[in-house]
């Protein structure tokens, strides 16, 4: 099988990411046989930390998986899918595309709208809805400008092509980003539960196809190349970065979603990671058989490909299909139909061997199951260390901290923060309306909502995660960012059903980052266990940090969050905005004196270490209980929760849509920075009817949760506490136009 003179298989294996051991593993999967350099790179993006997750996969078995609603546990296809019911199912899945996207960026973030939306149609569900969570570097440096209008357009050029909305995000900036921006794309779709796909393979004798575009040098070892280090040189990785076309994965959805009506097919996977040898690998592996795959019939762009590039090749707009052998004929007609390749390139056979020929000549035969997650993928445990930074975070000193003497210009200066103010200049590049589905375009709420088309129901989607409490306390932030999400869901008028995941962290071989994503795994499951919101799967990205001049810089732990709630009754659907004079506004959760980790604290007063908010679980699933209440009850006008910013930016935001104003007042017991701009969690503004005002706060009490009566909504001024800080047309001028600012310089 394709011998090379020279060939040396243990320096191929440590060129091409393996570790020693990992070589003698595969020699024991091949019964002693000396790998060729087809099967040692099938084993490399297979056992890659992209594919196999084998420093993760550990942590990652004690997330919470099962839930009645559950469909398709973690890993076991494309995406989740969760039971929204109405005999329909939600598919839903977040995943990064941060390297491609830090060496070009609008390539880089296109083909990671590109992958993510594949994922839910190759299980026949129709994506509605697109998110995304960015991260970047200083504002003021010319490269985080660049990765920003690249990303941002990229994402915006591939979207609004295919066709489906943006409905939800976040960009958020810090220094830590600076080299390794992250691009985390979402998508959901809806699938009726009787015709979803699986990603499986089966029937001896049944006929492999590969449909959509042809296989091209783009992407060969893309896998390998996310799962190690970001350098000076890798720039010169530029094939690793993958190429998209929205218009023929538009077409691609077209079909799929007409195969979907078919009882044709076996099963049918994305060619996302690792193309073909991932699709291949992981549908016999599933399916408990094997393939013979003919490399030479897979539709090429390029004469004289090599099997080894055929086989690791990640061009986009690909999948893979196992046809019930005599449905062929069915099969090719639909994908003619929209001028798509539809080849067969193979058969299933019987288990377990994976045979790919080239012109006859057997060039790589490995077991299905030794490549793959939960098969014969290694799986680690890494060292973990407490970094040194958490020292310096429990020197912190609260009473440290004067307070500041004109509390409207801080007000004013956190408005205008990049990471607080409106983020219009990038939304407006996105089509939130496309598809008609979205319902929180008119009046906007915390969370991104979808009508569910055929009932009375809606989706409610957020993706969330505040990095920097996540870095003060890993498992506190994490818990954070689980139940900010379920909060933002909560406010919107929904119930949260269940999670994805992308865990963008350091090196795992570096203790002090390993210790960051332990911790993390710890929140997310505790949180996750509270509220009853199973994990679908995700992903994990490792090596999140830059080498630059012999000096390595990890970015901020980022788990970023991506959940959806069902919204039972759209009458329920609540915006974050009021839109009338004289309705009531209730604070909801606890109030404290706390100002760690706050913008406010880092922005006005340069404090980068101090501890996550004040954060308590009990109290958090409290509160939303009761809001969900209030909201089914029909006696909340407008809900919109706390978060970056602290009260002053909730109200303010509460303000912009309507135009009116506030006059609120509050404890003076407390430190008013604090009151004003603190992050402590677990509260929620509501804007209830005088009329209403009563019954409110008589069920908040008999919940047991803490309502502090702000005030009243009235007038086009901002008042707190008798002092006018700005009208709130001055305001939204300062929120709404920084960012556009910034990028103009």
């Amino acid at each position: 099988m394709n011998k090379v003179a020279d060939y040396n298989p243990r320096e191929a294996a440590e060129k091409l990411g393996l570790l020693p051991e990992e070589y003698d593993q595969i020699v024991e999967f091949l019964d002693g046989r000396i790998p060729n350099f087809t099967e040692l790179s099938i084993y490399s993006v297979m056992w890659s930390e992209h594919c196999s997750y084998k420093n993760s996969i550990k942590l990652l078995k004690t997330l919470p998986k099962e839930g009645p609603a559950i469909l398709a546990e973690a890993g076991e296809e494309n995406a989740g899918l969760v039971d929204i019911g109405d005999g329909k199912a939600c598919a839903f899945k977040i995943e990064s595309h941060n390297h491609p996207s830090a060496i070009e960026p609008y390539q880089g973030a296109a083909t990671g709208v590109g992958g993510i939306n594949r994922d839910i149609f190759t299980m026949g569900a129709r994506p509605i809805a697109q998110l995304n969570s960015l991260r970047f570097g200083d504002p003021s440096e010319d490269r985080t400008k660049w990765l920003l209008k690249g990303v941002v357009k990229g994402i915006g050029d591939y979207g609004n092509s295919f066709g489906i909305p943006v409905l939800g995000g976040e960009v958020y900036f810090d220094k830590s980003y600076n080299q390794n921006p992250l691009v985390n794309a979402m998508s959901v779709g809806i699938v009726d539960i009787e015709k979803t796909i699986s990603a499986t393979s089966h029937g001896v004798g049944n006929p492999v196809f590969i449909v959509g575009s042809s296989t091209g040098k783009d992407g060969i070892h893309g896998a390998t190349f996310a799962s190690g280090d970001l350098s000076d040189d890798s720039a010169d990785d530029l094939p690793s970065v993958q190429v998209g076309d929205p218009f023929q994965e538009k077409l691609l959805l077209e079909a799929s979603m007409e195969l979907a009506e078919l009882d044709a097919i076996i099963g049918m996977q994305d060619m996302g990671a690792a193309g073909i040898t991932c699709s291949t690998s992981e549908m016999s592996a599933k399916g408990g058989c094997g393939m013979d795959i003919y490399l030479e019939k897979v539709p090429t762009r390029q004469a004289d490909m090599q099997p080894f590039e055929i086989l690791l090749s990640e061009s986009q707009e690909r999948m893979l299909v196992v046809v019930k052998k005599g449905r062929e004929e069915e099969v090719q007609e639909i994908f003619d139909k929209w001028d798509l390749n539809c080849v067969e390139i193979g058969e299933v056979t019987e288990g377990p061997s994976l045979r790919y020929f080239m012109n006859g000549e057997l060039v790589a035969e490995v077991p299905a199951d030794s490549c793959v997650l939960g098969g014969g993928a290694p799986q680690y445990a890494r060292e973990s260390r407490e970094p040194e930074y958490v020292k310096e975070i429990e020197k912190f000193d609260p009473a440290s901290i004067a307070v500041p003497s004109d509390l409207k210009q801080v007000a004013h200066q956190l408005l205008g923060h990049v990471n607080i103010a409106s983020k219009k200049w990038v939304t407006e590049q996105y089509d939130s309306m496309v598809g008609t589905v979205n319902m929180s375009t008119n009046r906007p709420s915390d969370a991104g909502i979808a009508s569910i088309k055929g009932t009375n129901k809606a989706l409610a989607m957020t993706v969330d995660c505040n990095s920097r409490y996540v870095h003060s306390d890993p498992k506190k932030g994490c818990s954070i960012a689980v139940a900010e999400a379920a909060r933002n869901i909560t406010c919107s008028g929904g119930v949260p059903a269940a999670i994805t995941n992308c865990l963008n962290f350091g090196n795992p071989y570096n203790p002090e980052a390993y210790w960051q994503f332990e911790g993390a795994i710890n929140g997310m499951s505790e949180a996750c266990r509270k509220f009853e919101t199973p994990v679908t799967g995700g992903n994990v990205s490792f090596y999140n940090q830059s080498t630059i001049a012999g000096t390595t810089v990890p970015v901020f732990p980022t788990p970023t969050i991506g959940m959806i709630g069902v919204i039972e009754d759209k009458e329920h659907i609540t915006p974050l905005s009021y839109s009338e004079e004289g309705l009531e506004l209730l604070l909801l959760g606890p109030v404290t004196d706390d100002i760690a980790s706050s913008q406010y604290l880092v922005a006005i007063h340069d404090v980068e270490f101090s501890p996550a908010p004040s954060f308590d679980l009990d109290e958090e699933y409290k509160v939303q209980k009761a809001v969900q209440n209030l909201i089914t009850s029909g006696r909340v006008q407008a809900a919109h929760d706390l978060s970056e910013g602290g009260l002053f930016v909730a109200l303010a935001e509460m303000a912009f849509d309507s135009g009116i104003g506030f006059e609120v007042s509050g404890p003076v017991d407390i430190r008013q920075d604090a009151f004003l701009f603190g992050e402590g969690q677990s509260r929620i503004v509501l804007a209830v009817s005088s009329a209403d005002s009563a019954a409110v706060k008589a069920e908040l009490e008999e919940q047991g949760v803490q309502a502090l009566p702000l005030g009243t909504t009235g007038g086009s001024e901002a008042t707190i506490n008798a002092k006018s800080y700005g009208s709130i047309k001055e305001l939204q001028n300062i929120h709404g136009t920084a960012l556009s600012i910034m990028m103009e310089k």
